[in-house]
């Protein structure tokens, strides 16, 4: 590794592949550290909601999801639009490594929200304008994964695919102003930048802790992923086969 860094001294997929090697166990330790301390205060310490009862604590997992679903979206698009714009393969790579994670933080947000709908609504789904914004949402994660699959072609996949992450990003800010554009029974912010919590001490905390979790988490399995790609696509290099040689050598 070089002495100097540099804004693109990470761009290369060896140096890439070198740093996020040693980045991933202190995220598997922050990741399982920050969701046993979030979950038990949420689900342990927090008080007991005055008009939900027990039913809120699935907030604790349904929000930090919620919020990663659309902000790993913003991610995947931006990078994908990056590969796109300058023919940065990395960009790319990291690109696809999102999606998964950012289709099941998705899936999660709506499961849970169905948990939480059904106690609270009296249904598990209802066409709300958040709620129906995010089920498209999933179908965008879905469909990119799709179309870069079908496409033999790596170069034609990648185009293709931040073409559609581009443009469906302007999902995003509809699922968050939802609730002030339409008359939706989501509630609004559970938290803002401009306002006093509206929640207790420790129910923040918890949240903020699980948030964080969420976090590492997303950061560590699509480390991983983007890993197991760059390998893959660099596999004729020459940074590869001596990576090979040296494991090899060393088991």
């Amino acid at each position: 590794m070089p002495g100097r860094l540099t804004l693109f001294t990470f761009s290369s997929p060896p140096r890439f592949y070198w740093l996020t090697g040693r980045l991933l166990p202190w995220l598997w330790i922050a990741t399982i550290a920050l969701s046993v301390a979030g979950l038990y205060i949420g689900f342990f310490v927090a008080p007991t909601d005055a008009t939900q009862g027990e039913s809120y604590r699935v907030i604790f997992i349904h929000v930090p999801a919620a919020w990663m679903s659309m902000l790993l979206y913003l991610a995947m698009a931006f990078w994908a639009a990056i590969g796109w714009a300058f023919n940065a393969r990395l960009a790319s790579m990291v690109a696809r490594a999102i999606a998964p994670t950012g289709a099941m933080f998705t899936f999660l947000a709506l499961w849970t929200g169905a948990f939480w709908g059904k106690p609270t609504w009296g249904a598990w789904w209802v066409w709300d304008a958040r709620l129906t914004s995010e089920l498209i949402l999933l179908f965008l994660y879905l469909g990119f994964l799709a179309l870069v699959n079908a496409i033999d072609d790596t170069r034609r996949a990648d185009q293709a695919g931040a073409l559609l992450a581009v443009v469906g990003a302007v999902n995003v800010p509809i699922i968050y102003f939802s609730v002030k554009w339409w008359n939706t029974l989501h509630q609004g912010a559970t938290i803002s930048m401009t306002a006093a919590p509206k929640m207790a001490h420790t129910m923040l905390t918890a949240m903020l802790l699980m948030t964080f979790a969420f976090w590492a988490y997303a950061f560590a399995v699509v480390f991983m992923r983007a890993r197991a790609i760059v390998v893959e696509r660099e596999q004729h290099t020459e940074w590869v086969s001596e990576m090979v040689r040296k494991q090899g050598a060393a088991a």
